[in-house]
């Protein structure tokens, strides 16, 4: 079973960054597809920006904006968001997708919360 954590959330102003963490834990991590989705408000989720092993790709909201990273060693994946708006607030969720070909997993973390007033 993994477990994802994820750190980082808070409040910021229109402008500033932020830099949300999710470390994992067991041994799939590098095998898999990672990424941040965000919720707000009586919407729908919806990707942000995710990472296999050589690819990006983020939202069209986002993009120019935020950076996607991860670092195997430490089964932990990054999502550095600058430049932030008051549309980026959301609950902030890690997802790990783990797929061979059996089927595939996906895992989620409990979520961060993200707050840019207007």
């Amino acid at each position: 079973q993994v477990q994802l954590v994820e750190s980082g959330g808070g409040l910021v102003q229109p402008g500033g960054s932020l830099r949300l963490s999710c470390a994992a834990s067991g041994s799939i991590f590098r095998l898999s597809t990672v990424g941040w989705y965000r919720q707000a408000p009586g919407k729908q989720r919806e990707l942000v920006a995710a990472i296999s092993s050589g690819t990006t790709n983020y939202a069209d909201s986002v993009q120019g904006r935020f950076t996607i990273s991860r670092d195997n060693a430490k089964n932990t994946v990054y999502l550095q968001m600058n430049s932030l708006k008051p549309e980026d607030t959301a609950v902030y969720y890690c997802n790990l997708h783990f797929s061979r070909l059996r089927g595939a997993n996906d895992y989620w973390g409990q979520g961060t919360q993200v707050t840019v007033p207007s």
